[in-house]
């Protein structure tokens, strides 16, 4: 639901991909100017006032039919105000530090939640989450602060995995690895029929490296000590961090050599020619895949490396937090309790293009066979995480890309990378 980085996460709205119905409602939301420009206000009897970056028309229209369908339940009355993506990006601050903010606004979950509830910005909601018993524990502890409060309602995601085409891996003879020693032995034998096994896309889109880094990382050392890493509570030089580069070189020699001087676009495109195995990417990718391909398109998860670490998932996620100012708490609790049910996340699916997938475990997404692997995959993930830069910032992302683009360049300068990395994270969380 939220917007994605220019050239990073785009939707799939344009190919009409309801096939691939988990890719989220956010990466196409940037395209369309905004109905309004700044804040509007609520009082404690009057409509609630949503703040919405849904800015795309289906997006847009599907958040309309939304309210309109709350506001005929007589359960109270809300009212919609849609501002163009990196406008919402840049004035979400302003909005829910004004005296008299907009009480409920469309984002993410992550870091970036979690930071204005740590500045007491955001509306407690846990009276909404009292009625989400069957939500699966991991979006509940994405949407916990650190004082333990649910701070965020979840609306929908999507997954990342390793995507291959159906009809390559049967032509070559293999079958998806579990475990990273038949990884590493898919890669070999990939590599021996003369295809590179495993795509890259670094070119201008340098951030796809950290994938690598999020999922070796939440396999070798545990999704919490990732987050913690994220938030500079602990250092990247740190040997548990070194464990998951050395790991990392175990792949290397599999890695497309070419794929270092194009995009993740062009890493599909090889992708889909069988120019390589597979490829590590969030289900967006796919707006570079022609339709006729799409059914040819499969996926695993990235391969078990210590079974005794809690499976965890990347899965960026999009919904909702209030303003802890809010003049009418009641009415906006109500509205969230709706936003997060059965009927309002189907009708969100069918109107806006059917390529979400909902959050609320109950509720129908596509019953497409690549749709309904991913939803298994994160339901069965203890935890979820959401990308680098999600659980961290922006303004980390770039020591990210320097880091781990020159660790593929020289992996034998991996402690000199690491501290470099830890210098850098330290005048970003210094500020």
């Amino acid at each position: 639901m939220s917007d994605f980085d220019p050239g990073r996460r785009r939707f799939l709205g344009h190919l009409g991909l309801a096939g691939l119905g988990a890719l989220g409602a956010s990466s196409f939301l940037s395209a369309c100017a905004s109905s309004a420009s700044g804040p509007t206000t609520s009082n404690g009897s009057g409509a609630v006032t949503i703040q919405s970056n849904l800015s795309s028309p289906q997006a847009k229209a599907a958040m309309e039919k939304l309210i309109e369908t709350f506001n005929a339940q007589g359960k109270g009355t809300a009212s919609l105000n849609t501002i163009a993506s990196e406008t919402f990006r840049t004035q979400l601050p302003t909005y829910l530090t004004s005296a008299n903010p907009p009480d409920l606004y469309t984002w993410y979950a992550g870091s970036v939640a979690n930071d204005y509830a740590s500045k007491n910005l955001l509306l407690d909601v846990s009276d909404v989450w009292k009625s989400l018993d069957d939500y699966p524990q991991s979006l509940r502890t994405l949407s916990t602060d650190a004082s333990g409060k649910q701070i965020f309602v979840p609306m929908n995601n999507y997954w990342w995995g390793f995507f291959y085409r159906k009809s390559n891996f049967a032509k070559w003879g293999v079958q998806e690895p579990k475990t990273w020693t038949e990884f590493l032995a898919l890669c070999e034998t990939l590599k021996s029929k003369g295809v590179p096994p495993i795509g890259i896309g670094l070119g201008d889109t340098p951030w796809v490296a950290s994938a690598w880094f999020d999922y070796l990382n939440i396999r070798i050392n545990g999704a919490p000590f990732h987050r913690e890493l994220l938030a500079g509570k602990q250092r990247f030089d740190d040997p548990k961090v070194k464990a998951v580069f050395t790991r990392w070189r175990e792949a290397l020699p599999y890695f497309d050599p070419k794929g270092k001087a194009y995009p993740f676009q062009e890493a599909t495109t090889a992708l889909l020619a069988g120019k390589t195995g597979m490829f590590l990417i969030g289900t967006f990718f796919a707006d570079a895949a022609p339709k006729d391909a799409l059914g040819d398109l499969d996926f695993f998860r990235f391969p078990i490396i210590d079974p005794a670490v809690p499976l965890a998932e990347e899965a960026p996620t999009d919904g909702f937090f209030a303003s802890a100012k809010t003049a009418n708490p009641t009415g906006t609790k109500a509205l969230l309790s709706y936003l997060s049910g059965v009927e309002a996340q189907e009708a969100y699916v069918k109107a806006s293009s059917g390529i979400v997938l909902p959050a609320n475990p109950r509720a129908k997404a596509s019953d497409s066979p690549l749709v309904v692997k991913g939803k298994a995959m994160l339901d069965e993930a203890k935890e979820l995480t959401q990308f680098f830069n999600r659980d961290s910032s922006d303004a980390l992302q770039p020591t990210a890309d320097t880091a781990l683009t020159k660790f593929i360049d020289k992996p034998d300068q991996i402690d000199a990378i690491l501290r470099e990395w830890q210098a850098g994270a330290e005048k970003v969380f210094k500020g």
